[in-house]
């Protein structure tokens, strides 16, 4: 369907226009690269010197590919990006990317060039003329340069205390940006849904008016955590990380605690359905305890002891208030 596109297909470009390609995505990676260094100087100082290492590098093969334009073309540089070729490897937005943590961002700089170098490589098998397979095949090695480069300088920058120390401040973002707001979330939602939830069943004895009573319940406290969890803290002082992230572990594990027990009430038969919410309450406490133990050091039987114990005491009220 070439007829109707709007974008050039790369065998159709000049040597001219390969050329300016090249230097346009040159010069957008060199930016991309800066992009990280800024986003992670703060936190992970020796990733970003690695960055703006290979921000660097990207300009100087700029330069060199602007010089050789110059030299074979003259001075001006048609204005060609990769957005207007068909099958060019495109880059992932820098927002998108930046906030995945740091082992995404040096992921997906890893891939920038691999996909560089394989598409130019791909293209220089595709083509008969010498000039143009030849100069294909420079930026290609240029690409395979820069895989190079970035490992020498991670290897300049990087040791393993560094490394290690770097991990174990990004294991620590995750748990005060994600595992605590969601560990909240999951214990307020299981724990304080009981209470509603099997004083309706054990008053009514009603299967669906339980559910969409626990549906409730559970949907209305996840708004609600959600909501206080992102106004409480912007994570700027505290370092817990975007309120947006955090309010939303809390306010989806919130409803999703409430809704474990709510869910067994869709049976129709009502021992049954109580049954299963028993043991789906069990299972719940019982990973909130995991959790705590796994994420947040907590010796597993205290955890054990707080959770099972402030649950059975919100279930028991919840059934006597029901049998009331």
């Amino acid at each position: 369907m070439r007829f109707f596109t709007q974008r050039r297909r790369f065998s159709d470009l000049s040597e001219q226009e390969v050329l300016a390609l090249a230097i346009s995505s040159e010069e957008d990676d060199a930016r991309i690269y800066r992009s990280y260094a800024e986003r992670l100087r703060t936190d992970f100082p020796d990733t970003a010197r690695i960055f703006d290492g290979m921000a660097e590098e990207e300009d100087r093969h700029r330069h060199w590919l602007i010089d050789l334009h110059a030299k074979r073309f003259g001075p001006v540089i048609p204005l060609l990006r990769r957005e207007h070729v068909a099958g060019f490897y495109a880059r992932r937005p820098v927002w998108l990317v930046e906030n995945l943590g740091i082992d995404t961002i040096r992921a997906e700089a890893a891939a920038m060039e691999a996909q560089a170098e394989r598409f130019y490589l791909a293209a220089a098998q595709r083509t008969s003329d010498a000039d143009t397979r030849k100069l294909l095949g420079d930026l290609a090695a240029a690409e395979a340069v820069h895989q190079h480069s970035a490992e020498r300088l991670e290897t300049e920058n990087l040791d393993d205390e560094t490394r290690d120390s770097e991990k174990a401040s990004a294991h620590r973002q995750f748990i005060l940006t994600w595992v605590q707001p969601g560990l909240a979330g999951l214990m307020d939602g299981s724990v304080s849904t009981l209470a509603p939830i099997f004083a309706v069943a054990f008053a009514t004895q009603d299967t669906w008016t339980t559910f969409l009573v626990g549906l409730a319940a559970s949907v209305g406290a996840g708004i609600s955590m959600g909501f206080t969890e992102a106004a409480s803290d912007d994570g700027q002082l505290s370092g817990r990380g975007s309120p947006i992230k955090r309010g939303i572990a809390a306010g989806v594990m919130t409803t999703l605690g409430g809704l474990g027990h709510a869910l067994p009430y869709l049976i129709p038969h009502f021992w049954t359905a109580t049954i299963t919410a028993f043991v789906v309450v069990f299972i719940e406490l019982w990973a909130i305890a995991w959790i705590q133990n796994r994420y947040m050091n907590t010796p597993f039987f205290r955890a054990a002891f707080q959770v099972v114990l402030g649950g059975a005491l919100v279930f028991a009220a919840g059934v006597l208030i029901g049998s009331g």
